[in-house]
């Protein structure tokens, strides 16, 4: 029986509820006068009995129509049941053959404009014929004889049954108030009792319409009671779950209450849900190519799954774990190309320059083709930013066919990143290793560890630390994931690692790098790979592609010289990005564009010059040099400014200086002093002065012995009263002894100088090796001055 006995859902629109007659109500029934023919309210979700009266919401134009017009004659109308609820409007094959008359006991204009009708059921009829359709359903109607229920012993127990089962579904269902009970009891005529239940019954519709013509009452009470011996199973069903489950539920109970009851299902049912998800992992791991242990580890894994409930917490963890096992690529790889040539030529397409990596490069190639097997060394490319650390990676597996994937390091604090976290926590996942392996679905990638300069370490860990394992090509062939719990090959993964400053990397962890330094591209390089590779992509970001204006090489220079001071080309792809916007903007205001850009067009659309040569003349006072120095950025310029003051020959040093820079201006200062004669120095200078030494941009750290020779010509300068020579940079490391000790960074330190405009470099005469290194072309217009004490230093600088 439905959960409320009073309500049911109507014909057209809303619930209401069936009322119950007396007994008394429904004497009479077989006697009252009905006319042959009678307009036929459809009804949608119900059946209307004899004897019972039913609310119903009235919704559609017919049937409004229907109802008005019979309320206006006889009140009396043909009920019928619609085969198919869901039709919104029926046509004369979608009703019932069988169905009730009934009287309009009340009609009912409700506010919103609908109609609700009591109808009293009174016969059953058959219909004979349609005879009208417009504006509503007519029929001639056949009316069907009630029978009266037989005296006989066995119906009055065939009625008590079904009034015993019907007390028992009002017991067990807890939203049916008690006094449907009561009301049950008092009902004497059997036929009006079958009739009542039929209409509160929760079952299909076409039950209630087998039951509505069955003839036979006999026959109508037993079908009757089979439909409520199986509500009552429902019931008791429900009953036992509800009763299984319930307990004092707060709100962290509340989902362990839903889980039981949906076990309580499931086992009643007598199925496990995770069956079909078993079957599908043991069909892959069938066609899985993986080493032994991992097969045994793998099925170990479905056995324990097999005998655990869904909805279990563990469920989960064990069927996440072995989905990472299907999913790794243990043994598939891609077919490496070896084709040198063809290699060659697409790192000479996607990079300029580079010649010497480049040819590293090959060299491992070439290795792999011939050995097949070469544990793949670690290549570790180091460099200021910008300069294409990362797009290397991609072209090298470009060049052989492999799959790509990149790893970020910056700012990796937590080792479970690396080796991953103990299945058994909440949240464990994989290492990125892992992660990115199996997003792949190759074991022989070109990976990508970008930044390992800039790994951190606390509390969680020390990621440096977990990468010994994974680089090292000794040991990562075993490499072990805490979460997969299972050694993983690593040695055929191409691992590309790169880095800014290579005294930031761990040193046991920078043992295993084979360093290749990339240093900083000169002018001409940048010229050229403006116009190979950033004007075409940045004329394609913009929509300019197939506009006709070009960009001359002398623009291109420009650009760099005066908008950019780097080593890499990214302030230049912004800039050149700057001019396309400015572009774009003048086309879409004039509709053209000029065919050849000039250098005042740059000033226009960038501004003023940011940088100027003429910085660095420096030969209108004594006491100032421009050194040379190195930063993980690139290759910089800094000036050393010299003040002499009447005091008590103190050596004051400003300039956020290192302990290093601080330890050779007192070495310089000790070597001027000590060969003060030399130079034309009084000594008496050395007592009564004070002198004050200063690096510019004194929010900036510095460090470094580069700047020895600078600062010693800086204080030569300032006792001499000699100027420096102007456009002369200088860097080297000094000794008491006099001698000028080489440095490292050579390249980027003259670039630097080449970008600064300066004209002369004073080196030591070891890094004479480091200059010829450098393309010619690069360093056209610098004169070297190579050196091995500070008395040749100090006599090319002074003038």
């Amino acid at each position: 029986m439905k959960e409320n006995l009073f309500m049911r859902a109507e014909d057209d629109l809303d619930f209401m509820p069936i009322i119950p007659l007396n007994e008394t109500d429904n004497e009479g029934l077989n006697d009252i006068e009905i006319p042959k023919e009678l307009p036929v309210l459809p009804l949608r979700n119900t059946v209307l009995f004899p004897g019972v009266v039913l609310p119903i919401t009235v919704g559609r134009d017919k049937s409004i129509k229907a109802v008005n017009d019979a309320y206006k004659a006889d009140k009396l109308i043909g009920v019928l049941a619609q085969k198919d609820s869901t039709i919104e409007d029926p046509t004369v094959s979608d009703l019932e053959d069988v169905g009730t008359v009934a009287r309009i006991i009340k009609l009912i204009k409700m506010p919103d404009g609908g109609t609700t009708v009591i109808l009293q059921g009174k016969r059953r009829f058959k219909v004979g014929a349609v005879t009208a359709e417009d504006p509503y359903f007519k029929a001639q109607v056949v009316l069907l004889q009630e029978e009266e229920a037989p005296k006989e012993q066995d119906f009055e127990a065939y009625v008590s049954n079904i009034k015993d089962l019907a007390a028992q579904i009002i017991q067990l269902s807890p939203n049916i108030p008690s006094e449907a009970s009561i009301i049950l009891k008092n009902i004497e005529n059997p036929s009006f009792l079958i009739h009542f239940i039929s209409s509160n019954l929760n079952t299909e519709l076409h039950e209630k319409q087998q039951l509505l013509e069955i003839h036979h009452i006999k026959s109508r009470a037993d079908l009757l009671m089979q439909l409520l011996q199986r509500e009552l199973q429902f019931a008791e069903l429900k009953n036992k779950l509800t009763n299984k489950t319930k307990t004092e539920l707060d709100k962290q109970q509340r989902e362990y209450f839903l889980q039981q009851q949906m076990k309580s299902i499931k086992d009643e049912l007598g199925g496990d849900s995770n069956e079909r998800e078993v079957k599908e992992m043991q069909k892959k791991a069938e066609a899985k190519k993986w080493p032994a242990a991992a097969r045994d580890l793998f099925m170990k894994g479905v056995e324990r799954l097999e005998r655990m409930h869904p909805s279990t917490p563990d469920y989960s963890v064990v069927y996440n774990h072995l989905d990472l096992m299907l999913e790794l690529p243990w043994q598939d790889y891609t077919e490496d190309s070896y084709d040198l040539k063809k290699a060659k030529k697409i790192l000479d397409h996607d990079h300029y320059g580079m010649d010497r990596v480049k040819e590293r490069i090959l060299e491992y190639l070439a290795v792999l083709k011939l050995k097949g097997d070469m544990k793949s060394p670690i290549l570790c490319f180091v460099g200021p930013p910008g300069i294409g650390k990362t797009s290397l990676g991609r072209s090298i597996a470009n060049a052989i066919g492999r799959k790509y994937v990149r790893i970020s390091l910056g700012g990796l604090h937590d080792e479970g990143e690396i080796r991953g976290h103990r299945k058994t926590y909440i949240g464990a996942m994989p290492g990125r290793i892992l992660q990115s392996l199996r997003k792949i679905k190759s074991s022989n990638p070109v990976m990508i560890l970008d930044e390992i300069d800039k790994t951190g370490s606390d509390f969680r860990g020390d990621p440096s630390s977990a990468l010994l394992e994974v680089l090292d090509p000794e040991q990562n062939h075993t490499f072990y994931d805490n979460y997969l719990e299972l050694e993983y090959d690593l040695s055929k993964v191409l691992f590309v690692a790169t880095a800014n400053d290579i005294n930031a990397i761990q040193p046991a962890l920078r043992d295993r790098l084979e360093i290749i330094d990339l240093s900083g591209y000169a002018v001409e390089e940048k010229v050229e790979i403006a116009r190979r590779h950033l004007v075409p992509k940045q004329r394609e970001a913009h929509g300019l592609a197939s506009l006709n204006f070009r960009i001359g090489d002398k623009v291109l220079e420009k650009v760099i010289q005066d908008y950019t001071r780097e080593s890499g080309v990214r302030e230049l792809d912004r800039q050149l990005a700057s001019i396309m916007r400015y572009q774009a903007k003048e086309y879409a205001m004039k509709g053209k564009l000029k065919a050849q850009l000039t250098q005042a067009d740059i000033e226009k659309m960038l501004g003023k010059s940011r940088y100027s040569n003429d910085l660095y003349k420096v030969a209108n006072m004594p006491g100032v040099a421009v050194g040379l120095a190195w930063t993980y950025v690139g290759g910089d310029i800094l000036f050393v400014e010299t003040s002499l003051s009447e005091g008590k020959g103190e050596l004051k040093l400003t300039g956020n200086l290192g302990n290093v820079m601080k330890e050779s201006a007192a070495t310089g200062f000790t070597y001027l002093q000590s060969n003060a004669r030399k130079y034309d120095i009084d000594p008496e200078a050395f007592n009564k002065k004070t002198i004050h030494v200063h690096v510019p941009e004194g929010a900036v750290p510095k460090d470094g012995p580069s700047a020895g020779v600078t600062m010693m010509t800086a204080m030569a300068s300032a006792f001499t009263g000699k100027r420096v020579k102007p456009y002369l940079a200088m860097t080297g490391e000094i000794t008491l002894r006099g001698q000028v000790l080489p440095v490292g960074g050579i390249k980027e330190k003259i670039l630097a100088a080449r970008r600064a405009g300066l004209k002369e470099v004073i080196l030591c005469w070891q890094n004479e090796k480091d200059v010829q290194e450098i393309d010619s072309a690069f360093i056209k217009g610098l004169k070297f001055n190579y050196v091995k004490t500070m008395q040749q230093v100090l006599e090319l600088a002074l003038v």
